[in-house]
């Protein structure tokens, strides 16, 4: 026996701009899954506070091999949270602060 939905059920319905933020909102969660993906990125926020990049090795500070490192690094900067500019002889990380604030607005609107 099925049960008939009411007009309450209209409003779960998802419409194609909350599928596009939910899914924004999954890609970008994912990034953040990891440990040491949200280090990185406390790293690049405070060193974006200061003016400055991240030039120097992550891997002492987060204790991985180099190429888990790189790999980190690689996933935030698919999902946009940084942003990298060859500064020879090493890459200059910073934080993409447009991200971050969307980040947080998907956050809130998951939650409001």
């Amino acid at each position: 026996m099925t049960q008939s939905c009411s007009s309450s059920c209209d409003a779960l319905q998802a419409n194609s701009t909350d599928l596009q933020q939910e899914q924004e909102f999954a890609l970008l969660a994912k990034a953040l899954s990891h440990p040491a993906r949200v280090r990185i990125l406390k790293i690049l926020i405070n060193l974006d506070k200061l003016g400055g990049c991240l030039n120097s090795d992550l891997v002492a500070e987060l204790g991985l091999a180099q190429s888990t490192v790189s790999e980190h690094l690689r996933i935030l900067k698919v999902a946009g949270f940084i942003t990298a500019e060859p500064i020879p002889p090493k890459m200059c990380y910073r934080i993409n602060p447009e991200k971050t604030t969307e980040f947080k607005a998907l956050v809130k609107s998951l939650i409001d």
